[in-house]
């Protein structure tokens, strides 16, 4: 009687631990599951994002759509500063359109796209700010979007479409040493595309309300120039 009842004891303790580990596969099949989900969502909506709004090849009006599976896409205010010797000589309000699942975060702000996760990011399609390594010519592209506050949520999978108008007005600023500032919440994103640049750069907030911006200090005298692309975005 005893053998038999140790048989039964044994053969329970078998199944609790085996219904554990199904427990635990079950539960990180789902974690893998969503993450590849996140990670899919986060590369289609960085290509979608890179289609629809693309300002600097583009005059007049344009659709595009940007899909995911789950997430928010929200507007936010954003500027790019110009800065020269004496201080602040321009500022453009480009705002950004930022997607967010989960940690993930795909951000197009001045015509550049960041892609990554709260702890890392990489710039996935630069802005159009060029310029010579040395001196010579500086060419601001401020790609603004020009919308009204819009945020669209989705948990059965969505696709936001997204109209443009764009139009172009070029600014001449002259000769001298300049500074580009981006506001933005992936610092180190900016900050290593303006290095690879061969410029030097800091970390400011300008108008005290947290979101800091990359300042740019570029080697040099140059000619520069400021060309805004406003695009008077909508999104539906």
């Amino acid at each position: 009687m005893r053998r038999a009842q140790s048989n039964v004891v044994s053969v329970a303790l078998l199944l609790g631990t085996v219904m554990l580990s199904l427990a635990g596969l079950t539960a990180s099949v789902g974690l893998v599951v969503d993450s590849n989900t996140a990670t899919a969502d986060a590369t289609r909506v960085s290509t979608d994002m890179e289609r629809a709004l693309s300002p600097v090849e583009s005059t007049g009006v344009h659709r595009g759509r940007i899909s995911f599976s789950e997430g928010t896409l929200e507007t936010a205010e954003r500027e790019l500063r110009i800065l020269d010797e004496s201080g602040v000589v321009r500022t453009v309000r480009v705002d950004s359109l930022c997607f967010k699942s989960g940690s993930r975060r795909v951000t197009y702000v001045a015509g550049g796209i960041v892609r990554g996760t709260n702890g890392s990011a990489r710039m996935y399609s630069q802005p159009p700010i060029t310029t010579s390594r040395d001196g010579g010519v500086l060419v601001v592209g401020a790609a603004k979007l020009n919308a009204s506050e819009r945020v669209v949520t989705s948990k059965t999978g969505t696709s936001a479409h997204v109209w443009t108008n764009v139009t172009h007005a070029r600014t001449t600023l002259g000769n001298g040493t300049y500074r580009v500032a981006i506001e933005t919440e992936a610092t180190g994103a900016w900050r290593r595309h303006f290095e690879r640049q061969n410029a030097t750069t800091t970390i400011r907030d300008f108008d005290g309300d947290g979101i800091p911006s990359v300042v740019a200090k570029y080697p040099g005298r140059r000619f520069a120039y400021l060309v805004v692309h406003d695009m008077r975005m909508e999104v539906r």
